[in-house]
């Protein structure tokens, strides 16, 4: 109980922290998708609490993300918020559906340069969201004493966030800067932009609503390609982020079982009148860093959201965005890879290459794309790669025939070389190919072969292949059957 009671104010206090950062996120995230603020705080409430609850990965924060947002921009302007809200359910139902075919597992296929190139990215980008902040509001940037007063309280801010843990350990050093850069404004009454500069948080408890358009094909058409992006994307930055939440606390999330939540919880969302969303590296940062490691702290972070909204409205916009602006920027030095600049200069010209595009297209375009290039730049690396590592021995046969002894995988990229490697034309009338130390991996392998055989039958010479394993014959049967390589007992 002792032990509890500790762990119970740290999560909830770490909860709070972040419901604070979450708050100015998801109205900023609204209004760039050209939607009403309380719509984004809706979702932030409803997905941060739900995929607490019941995803797989407990101190993720999760809520409505700038990269879903970002999406939607066009469908938004072109056919209206209605049209959005049933977006976030079918994008829900999408992620829901990834989840029950336990299709979660798929991040592992995500090679490490990938991940340094994301979490770099999302650093930049979490650190370029807040210059918003330094925008004055009749747009336009801020200049003059507005801007110096707002640069000089983020320092504070982020003086607070640095130097605090090493006094105390008792308060977040991130709920600390907030309310300490909050009190300096109150008491002396400075004049800075606040949460209350960019909307108004006021409003009344979400209400069931059913998208109002019409249910027909047309729609769908509409619909469905956004919906679809939306899912990927919050399922691919969600994963990632569960990955590197792994690494932070070295312990083991269940993708499959977040990737069923955080779909359940899009569809609540839209269900009750919410943006859609994916887990927060940012947030998510802000929560481990102030002691959040059990559901309780995105439960607290989710109910907090909700309460500013009905019963704490006036206090919450009194909260400078200085004071924000300071602790996100913390927040996105200590989210990016430093270690990974100087790597940059050992590691393969691939996986060089990897981090940097990652990066730089996370940054440019969106996560979705981003994580595609570096999985496609990895796995064209490896296939060239693995492709030299085919090798061939000779050696000749009692009765005048040659044999070659073929060693490694035989697989699409390799093929080509595979050709290379024989000589027809200056071999004897009957060539053995040992595959005993090699493996053929795909239909290419199985054709590579065919090809090679097509060649020696040409020079009226006889290829059988012999000692194959049991793998390799079933792919030979299964492609086009024994008889189309050789005799039955060429498989041996």
């Amino acid at each position: 109980m002792t032990r509890s009671l500790p762990s119970v104010r740290q999560n909830v206090l770490a909860g709070l922290t972040t419901a604070f950062a979450l708050v100015p996120e998801a109205m900023a995230f609204a209004l760039v998708a050209h939607l009403n603020p309380l719509m984004g705080l809706y979702g932030a409430a409803i997905i941060a609490a739900l995929t607490a609850a019941f995803g797989g990965r407990p101190g993720m924060i999760s809520g409505a993300a700038g990269s879903m947002a970002v999406v939607i921009i066009a469908l938004v302007v072109q056919h209206g918020s209605e049209y959005f809200l049933l977006t976030v359910l079918l994008g829900g139902l999408i992620q829901l559906l990834f989840g029950l075919l336990r299709l979660g597992k798929l991040v592992r296929m995500i090679p490490h340069p990938v991940m340094l190139g994301f979490v770099n990215g999302l650093a930049i980008v979490i650190a370029s969201s807040q210059l918003e902040h330094l925008h004055a509001p009749g747009g336009g940037w801020l200049s003059g004493s507005a801007l110096y007063l707002m640069l000089g309280l983020a320092l504070v801010a982020m003086l607070v966030v640095y130097v605090l843990p090493k006094l105390t350990r008792v308060l977040p050093s991130a709920l600390a800067s907030i309310v300490i850069v909050s009190l300096l404004v109150q008491v002396f009454g400075l004049h800075t932009r606040d949460v209350g500069d960019i909307a108004s948080i006021k409003g009344g408890l979400p209400v069931l609503h059913w998208p109002q358009v019409p249910l027909t094909l047309d729609t769908l058409r509409i619909v469905f390609p956004y919906a679809l992006v939306m899912a990927m994307v919050g399922l691919l930055e969600t994963l990632l982020t569960l990955n590197l939440v792994d690494e932070i606390t070295a312990t083991e999330g269940q993708p499959n079982r977040e990737c069923i939540a955080l779909g359940a919880a899009n569809v609540v969302s839209g269900l009750f009148g919410g943006m859609g969303g994916c887990a927060m590296i940012g947030q998510t940062m802000i929560n481990l860093t102030s002691g959040g490691r059990t559901r309780l702290s995105g439960i607290t972070a989710g109910v907090l959201v909700m309460c500013f909204v009905l019963f704490l409205s006036p206090l919450i916009e009194r909260i400078p965005l200085a004071a924000l602006l300071g602790v996100m920027l913390v927040v996105a030095q200590k989210t990016f890879a430093w270690g990974s600049l100087p790597l940059l200069r050992r590691l393969p010209v691939a996986d060089a290459l990897t981090i940097v595009a990652v990066t730089v297209i996370t940054v440019l375009a969106n996560l979705a794309t981003a994580v595609l290039c570096g999985v496609l730049i990895a796995a064209i690396a490896f296939a060239w790669k693995h492709a030299d590592r085919l090798s061939v021995t000779r050696e000749a046969l009692p009765h005048g025939g040659r044999r070659y002894r073929l060693h490694g995988t035989l697989y699409f990229a390799a093929t080509a070389r595979l050709q290379t490697m024989f000589d027809v034309e200056n071999d004897p009338a009957y060539v053995e190919l040992d595959c005993s130390g090699a493996h053929l991996d795909d239909h290419s392998a199985v054709e590579a072969i065919e090809a090679l055989r097509r060649r020696y039958a040409q020079q009226g010479k006889q290829l059988r292949v012999t000692r194959m394993n049991d793998a390799c014959e079933a792919l030979l049967t299964r492609v086009g059957g024994a008889e189309a390589h050789g005799t039955p007992d060429d498989a041996r």
